[in-house]
């Protein structure tokens, strides 16, 4: 998934004629969709079935999807507006509820889940400072891209980490090491994001 700090044009639509913008209705756009709708069925699979392999099965092709959606977009030049809110739209989401599900079924501590929402929570902050110089969003950093990759494989990987077999002895310790050098570089890109928006509100003029 695309850190959202920024909205990342990771999806939109094929032109029809050079120099139309390009259509909304496309796979890209179709997947980040796809994706959205992968969140009710997850915590429907988590926390009311308790189906966990399935639950995990849910994740796994959240992820596929998220990379394969920017691929597409990128390699067919189908991108629009709507691609770039749909893709951060879906990480923000993930990032919300999967952590807080987890947090329900005793699989992460509530601490490590504040430190996850609360970042979302204190980057929001960034907003109102923007709009007034009229910028509605930061440019996205790589190494926040790198945080979100880490912490979307850690989430699968602390999941199956609770099965009482093979794999999950392995991936439990691999999740938690995914976990910690992910939020290291979540918070790290938020005090980035923080100096550039303070940079912004200095260098540039309040807009009416």
């Amino acid at each position: 998934m695309n850190e959202t700090g920024g909205s990342a044009p990771e999806a939109g639509g094929a032109p029809s004629t050079p120099g139309a913008p390009p259509s909304p209705l496309n796979v890209p756009n179709a997947l980040s969709v796809l994706r959205l709708l992968g969140v009710p069925l997850f915590l429907w699979l988590l926390l009311v079935e308790h189906s966990d392999a399935w639950a995990l099965v849910v994740l796994m092709v959240s992820g596929f999807t998220d990379w394969l959606d920017g691929k597409l977009a990128r390699l067919l030049d189908q991108q629009t507006r709507l691609g770039e809110l749909l893709d951060p739209a879906a990480d923000r989401l993930y990032m919300i509820a999967v952590p807080i599900a987890f947090g329900i079924r005793g699989i992460l501590p509530w601490w490590v889940i504040g430190l996850l929402i609360g970042r979302e929570v204190v980057l929001a902050g960034t907003v109102p400072f923007l709009r007034s110089r009229g910028i509605t969003a930061l440019p996205t950093l790589y190494l926040g891209k790198a945080a979100t990759f880490a912490l979307m494989y850690a989430l699968p990987m602390l999941l199956a980490g609770t099965f009482d077999n093979t794999l999950g002895a392995v991936m439990h310790p691999l999740g938690w090491a995914f976990l910690i050098w992910g939020l290291g570089m979540y918070w790290w890109t938020l005090a980035l994001y923080w100096w550039q928006t303070v940079l912004v509100v200095r260098d540039l003029p309040r807009v009416r």
